[in-house]
């Protein structure tokens, strides 16, 4: 029997998936807020203390997070469940670390706004027409990033949940529709800080 047989043969743990399905709720409805409120409450640093590295850190886990997945779409298709599972597991971390890293980031450093040239935080309409049509290009995907981050989280945790308490089918069927807005999401997170990053 293949292993990817063996895992589909064993028996479902109905009982803790239960109980995993209302951490994913808890869970999806907590960071929704953290992000809501990120951007209204801001932590003052101790003087001399910058977090300006962590853009950069973000960019770099989502290409971890985006590398991981592909690698475990690519196990899964040799059958290969354990290294898939391995690979979910790395793609998770990275994706968990990214999330309190960035709350963090944005609990306590303000903005960087795309076309603010000075730094001011503010953009002028000499600043805005410099940015042009780059602007919209930007806004548009880091909008489509942030509406399926928080639309695909759910999901992606109800996946996770669904292959871990040996539902596979289940997980076969969420994961066909999720994994390409996960692997969007994880893509576009480093695109984002790539243009951004002159203006920060």
């Amino acid at each position: 029997m293949s292993e990817l047989e063996t895992y589909r043969n064993r028996e479902a743990n109905l009982a803790l998936a239960g109980k995993l399905k209302v951490a994913v709720w808890a869970v999806t409805g907590l960071v929704l807020f953290l992000v809501g409120l990120m951007r209204q409450v801001k932590i003052g640093l101790p003087e001399g203390v910058s977090l300006h590295l962590l853009p950069p850190f973000h960019a770099l886990l989502n290409s971890g997070a985006a590398a991981s997945l592909i690698l475990a779409l690519l196990c899964i298709k040799k059958g290969r469940v354990a290294l898939h599972q391995r690979w979910i597991y790395a793609a998770m971390g990275c994706s968990l670390l990214f999330l309190l890293s960035y709350v963090t980031y944005h609990f306590t450093t303000p903005e960087t706004i795309y076309g603010d040239l000075d730094g001011n935080g503010e953009l002028s309409e000499t600043e805005r027409v410099e940015a042009g049509p780059m602007r919209v290009a930007y806004l548009s995907i880091l909008l489509s990033h942030i509406a399926l981050a928080a639309l695909s989280l759910p999901f992606i945790l109800l996946s996770f949940v669904y292959g871990f308490t040996n539902q596979a089918a289940r997980h076969r069927r969420l994961a066909a529709r999720v994994f390409p807005v996960w692997l969007y999401v994880a893509v576009t997170g480093p695109v984002v800080y790539l243009m951004l990053r002159p203006y920060y």
